[in-house]
C-alpha cells in the first residue's frame, strides 16, 4: 500500500516562501506521476502541479505558474513543491497525490492521496 506524507506547511507572510515535501513509502516513486493539489476553505480541491515519472515533464495551474516549482528526488522517494512569492489566496491545505496513469490529474482522480499540510499566507 502506497502512503504519502506531506510536510513543510506553516504560516508565512505574503511574498514569502515555503517548500513542501511529500515522502512516499510502500511503492517505487518512479512508477508514479506525482501531483500537488490544494483546497482552500469553502472551495473545491484544485490542481496545482504535476511531474512525470522521470521529472522531465511538468505542468502548473495558471494561478501558480512562475511562482511554484515541482521537483522529485526518486532516490529519496520524495517530491517537493517550492512555493515563492506566496499570496493570501494561496492559503489552503496542500495534498500530494500519486497515480500510475499520466493524465489522471486532469480529472483530480489520482490513485493515492496524502492527508495534506496546511499553508497559511498572511497579508
Amino acid at each position: 500500500q502506497v502512503q504519502l506524507v506531506e510536510s513543510g506547511g506553516g504560516l508565512v507572510q505574503a511574498g514569502g516562501s515555503l517548500r513542501l515535501s511529500c515522502a512516499v513509502s510502500g511503492g517505487t516513486l518512479t512508477s508514479y506521476a506525482m501531483a500537488w493539489f490544494r483546497q482552500a476553505p469553502g472551495k473545491e480541491r484544485e490542481f496545482v502541479s504535476v511531474i512525470n515519472w522521470r521529472g522531465g515533464n511538468t505542468f502548473y495551474a495558471r494561478a501558480v505558474e512562475g511562482r511554484f516549482t515541482i521537483s522529485r528526488d526518486n532516490a529519496k522517494n520524495t517530491v517537493y513543491l517550492q512555493m515563492n512569492s506566496l499570496k493570501p489566496e494561496d492559503t489552503a491545505i496542500y495534498y500530494c497525490a500519486a497515480d500510475r496513469v499520466w493524465g489522471s490529474w486532469l480529472s483530480n482522480a489520482m490513485e493515492y492521496w496524502g492527508e495534506g499540510t496546511l499553508v497559511t499566507v498572511s497579508s
